[in-house]
């Protein structure tokens, strides 16, 4: 069992602030290698964004702008999460992400640390390169846009997005990827859109040995994963979406379900 906060510490809430804000730094809230970072900008400001050591995925979630890496320049626009596919950029390590917005602006970005010296060349996944996957039955079907999971830039971090339809669960049947059952040990982190944007979702987590919390989560909420099942629902009436970054010893999705609850796949 690795050195933890509980699952209760795991929420992270915040205002949306102006500018590169540290939403979750490395070490906080149950994290032992993801960092969380959210940027903010209206139309006409700039930003800077660099983690040394690490390598970054910077996805745009609504908003427009020039950005640039070194000597590469992406324009990248999307509309919203709800009706545009998005829009993700790799930042290598020892490089620097610089956002000029056109339009209002919000970007996640998900750092981990990388070995020293790995070069690696940025990289965009644009909408038509989002690859699309249709999970569940019934309740618990959803939509996962997979965006850095298998390409060939990416060293370590896995990035996605999930769409829960209004009253519908996902990350279900509960699973896990603690490595506790000889699966790989993958720690996570969410980050919550919800729409309309008062609504709210539920993050279950619990483990075998009876640790179990339950966070209401928000707009703009993070919720990091550090081990144990995590399933995720949402109310009649608001759709749910979250962006979620993984990473562990090997860059391979694997996942172990609750026995207890797979009988509901049929």
């Amino acid at each position: 069992m690795p050195t933890r906060a509980t699952l209760a510490a795991t929420l992270v809430r915040a205002p949306r602030r102006p500018g590169v804000d540290p939403l979750q730094p490395r070490g906080t809230h149950g994290a032992r290698q993801i960092a969380t970072t959210r940027l903010c900008l209206d139309a006409g400001a700039a930003a800077s964004y660099a983690s040394p050591g690490c390598e970054s995925v910077a996805v745009l979630l609504g908003g427009a702008a020039r950005a640039t890496i070194g000597a590469h320049a992406f324009d990248i626009t999307r509309r919203d999460v709800f009706s545009e596919r998005a829009t993700a950029l790799f930042v290598p390590a020892g490089q620097t992400l610089d956002i000029a917005a056109s339009a209002a602006l919000e970007m996640m970005v998900f750092a981990v640390p990388v070995a020293e010296g790995a070069t690696r060349t940025p990289a965009m996944v644009g909408p038509d390169q989002v690859e699309i996957h249709q999970r569940g039955l019934d309740g618990f079907t959803r939509e996962v846009h997979d965006l850095f999971v298998r390409d060939p830039h990416v060293e370590r971090l896995m990035v996605g997005e999930t769409f829960n339809p209004a009253g519908h669960w996902s990350s279900y049947p509960p699973h896990k990827h603690d490595g506790r059952h000889g699966e790989p040990d993958l720690e996570e982190v969410y980050y919550y859109r919800i729409d309309p944007p008062q609504g709210f979702g539920t993050q279950v987590m619990y483990t075998h040995d009876g640790e179990e919390h339950v966070h209401l989560v928000r707009d703009g909420d993070v919720v990091v994963l550090p081990y144990g099942y995590h399933p995720v629902g949402s109310p009649p009436g608001y759709r749910l979406y979250y962006l979620w970054a993984m990473v562990g010893a090997e860059r391979r999705l694997a996942l172990y379900e609750d026995p207890a609850h797979v009988w509901v796949k049929g």
